[in-house]
């Protein structure tokens, strides 16, 4: 069962899909800027009797730009959340995933909302912007020294549409956002949509690594140790937003669980998609026992 339509949270008319019946489970997409789309395999949750729900943020797929770029916040994104939760649950409980920037995402509600959750789970997430920078930094240090040589050329003179530094951005995506070729078509669509909006570039900037945006200097590692609910962080061995990043967040939740993908890079819903579905039941229908 699949209801699909749109809803108006805080004014801002915004798309989504709600699968199956179960253990609700509200998902956040990457970006920021992207789309639900991408997020497709999730909806194999459906089969462990969770409700899935997606939807595009604000200014971000199908969904409506907000009124101006005030908006463009973590914070407001984090307001967006509860309102969709309100919406399609009232007073329930809920399962939060968020995937990339989604995980951070899902950290800040927890911060302010961690009442409305029986679990929390991200999903090659990040608690700070400048750490993660750094690390992806130490990822381009990697790449053949003509790659990284036109990464630090072209991106100080801010000529990111120079075919070398494409070509070496490209090469960069090959080994840390998705190692799944062909691309898969849902996720042709979420680039798409990043690409066609213009929220990626206000909250991000021009790509992955050089963030520019309205979060390049947000940071919650130090407070996340107020978080209680039960917490799952996963991450891909070759993932962008690196292993030492989900350690850190690890390292702050108390009792959080991590698990690392050995054959994934960002995107392990593509890449150990029947790892990965099995990992996130797990954690639901365990979590789920021991509320009832």
């Amino acid at each position: 069962m699949v209801e699909e339509g749109f809803v108006n949270v805080g004014g801002i008319r915004l798309y989504y899909r709600l699968h199956g019946e179960g253990e609700p489970l509200v998902v956040l997409h990457g970006g920021p800027g992207g789309s639900l789309d991408y997020l497709e395999p999730l909806t194999d949750l459906v089969k462990m009797r969770v409700q899935v729900l997606l939807y595009d943020q604000f200014g971000c797929g199908r969904s409506e730009d907000p009124p101006d770029e005030s908006y463009y916040t973590i914070d407001y994104g984090v307001e967006e959340v509860e309102g969709v939760r309100e919406t399609f649950f009232g007073d329930r409980k809920v399962f939060l995933l968020g995937h990339s920037y989604g995980g951070a995402l899902a950290l800040a509600y927890a911060l302010k909302y961690q009442e409305s959750l029986k679990g929390l789970i991200v999903s090659s997430g990040l608690s700070s912007v400048p750490l993660t920078i750094r690390e992806m930094r130490r990822l381009i240090s990697q790449l053949p020294g003509h790659q990284r040589r036109a990464i630090e050329e072209h991106g100080e003179k801010g000529e990111f549409d120079h075919p070398d530094y494409v070509e070496a951005v490209s090469e960069f995506y090959r080994r840390h956002l998705l190692r799944v070729e062909p691309m898969p078509e849902a996720v042709k669509r979420t680039f798409l949509y990043t690409e066609r909006r213009k929220t990626y570039r206000i909250m991000n900037g021009p790509n992955e690594f050089t963030i520019t945006g309205t979060i390049r200097n947000w940071d919650v590692t130090e407070r996340l140790d107020t978080i209680r609910v039960p917490t799952l962080i996963t991450v891909g061995k070759y993932d962008e937003v690196t292993p030492k990043v989900a350690e850190v967040i690890r390292s702050k939740i108390r009792g959080s669980e991590l698990v690392l993908f050995e054959r994934s890079s960002h995107m392990a819903m593509w890449e150990e998609r029947e790892r990965y579905i099995e990992v996130l039941s797990d954690f639901i229908a365990r979590t789920s026992a021991k509320r009832t």
